[in-house]
């Protein structure tokens, strides 16, 4: 009989389900909803809130075209710039940011205000550190590989802080932090990868290495469920990463004696629900 273990913590962390709960919430007291940017990286939850009428601002010029309703800054966060804009329109703000992003934004201004170099371990690209890069107010620089951490090269009259983005691989940020510790700078290391990412990291690595197949669900655009793709890959080599249960091969599952299966920060619980039933028949 086939053996299928789902992750004590997949699915919803608290800062993705304090965010998801704020919109429905104010769905619920009527009036015009916006949300800044997906309120999270899964497209079936942001598909269900438009069912509902809540509409995703990308840009700062779209927000021109707003003279009234709520606006609901996403868990990711944003740029202190696209705050102020918000407020100075007058418009409704409920700021959803995940507070350990809220932590790296507080921690970065005042660094910066400091005259510190901030280094940012982070894929550029994403919404989070996009977000980080605004509340700095000096230099920054946004690192992601081991090669761009030996070819950083930085001022040695400034002191340099070093954040991480909250969903960043744990192993691969303690790697970059000693390329950089080793090119002598004055550095201040802030870990600000959060708990439930450092737990869901750790129990994937312990799951993949003890099954035949894993299963991670998530976004194709989640940070943090792309990480745990690639941790469960580097351990079992049947990973399938999925969104939901129609991109999964059920019968291909079948030859597998023991399937683990984990779920990003930012996946639905009925989602993974129907994930693990259909995977137990």
């Amino acid at each position: 009989m086939k053996e299928v273990v789902l992750a004590e913590t997949a699915g919803f962390c608290f800062g993705v389900k304090r965010a998801v709960d704020t919109v429905y919430n104010e769905i619920e007291k009527g009036g015009k909803v916006y949300t800044y940017g997906p309120i999270i990286h899964n497209a079936e939850v942001v598909a269900d809130l438009a069912e509902k009428g809540v509409s995703v601002i990308q840009t700062m010029e779209e927000l021109k075209g707003i003279s009234e309703g709520t606006i609901i800054i996403r868990s990711h966060g944003v740029s202190e710039e696209v705050y102020n804009n918000i407020k100075a329109r007058g418009l409704k703000i409920i700021d959803a940011t995940c507070p350990y992003v809220l932590k790296i934004h507080k921690i970065v201004r005042e660094n910066s205000n400091l005259g510190h170099h901030i280094v940012i371990i982070g894929n550029k690209k994403h919404p989070e550190v996009e977000g980080i890069i605004g509340w700095c107010k000096n230099n920054y620089t946004v690192v992601e590989s081991a090669e761009e951490a030996e070819t950083l090269d930085l001022s040695r009259n400034k002191k340099i802080c070093i954040v991480s983005q909250t969903t960043f691989n744990y192993k691969n940020f303690q790697d970059l932090v000693e390329i950089i510790s080793k090119k002598g700078y004055d550095i201040i290391v802030l870990n600000t990868i959060c708990n439930a990412t450092e737990e869901r990291q750790t129990e994937a690595r312990k799951l993949a290495l003890e099954s035949d197949a894993m299963v991670v669900i998530g976004d194709l655009h989640s940070s943090n469920t792309r990480k745990l793709y690639e941790i469960s890959k580097s351990e079992c080599e049947n990973t399938y990463y999925i969104q939901t249960l129609r991109d999964l091969d059920l019968e291909e599952l079948q030859s597998f004696r023991s399937v683990g299966i984990t779920a990003g920060a930012s996946t639905p619980n009925n989602i993974i629900k129907e994930v693990h039933t259909a995977c137990q028949k």
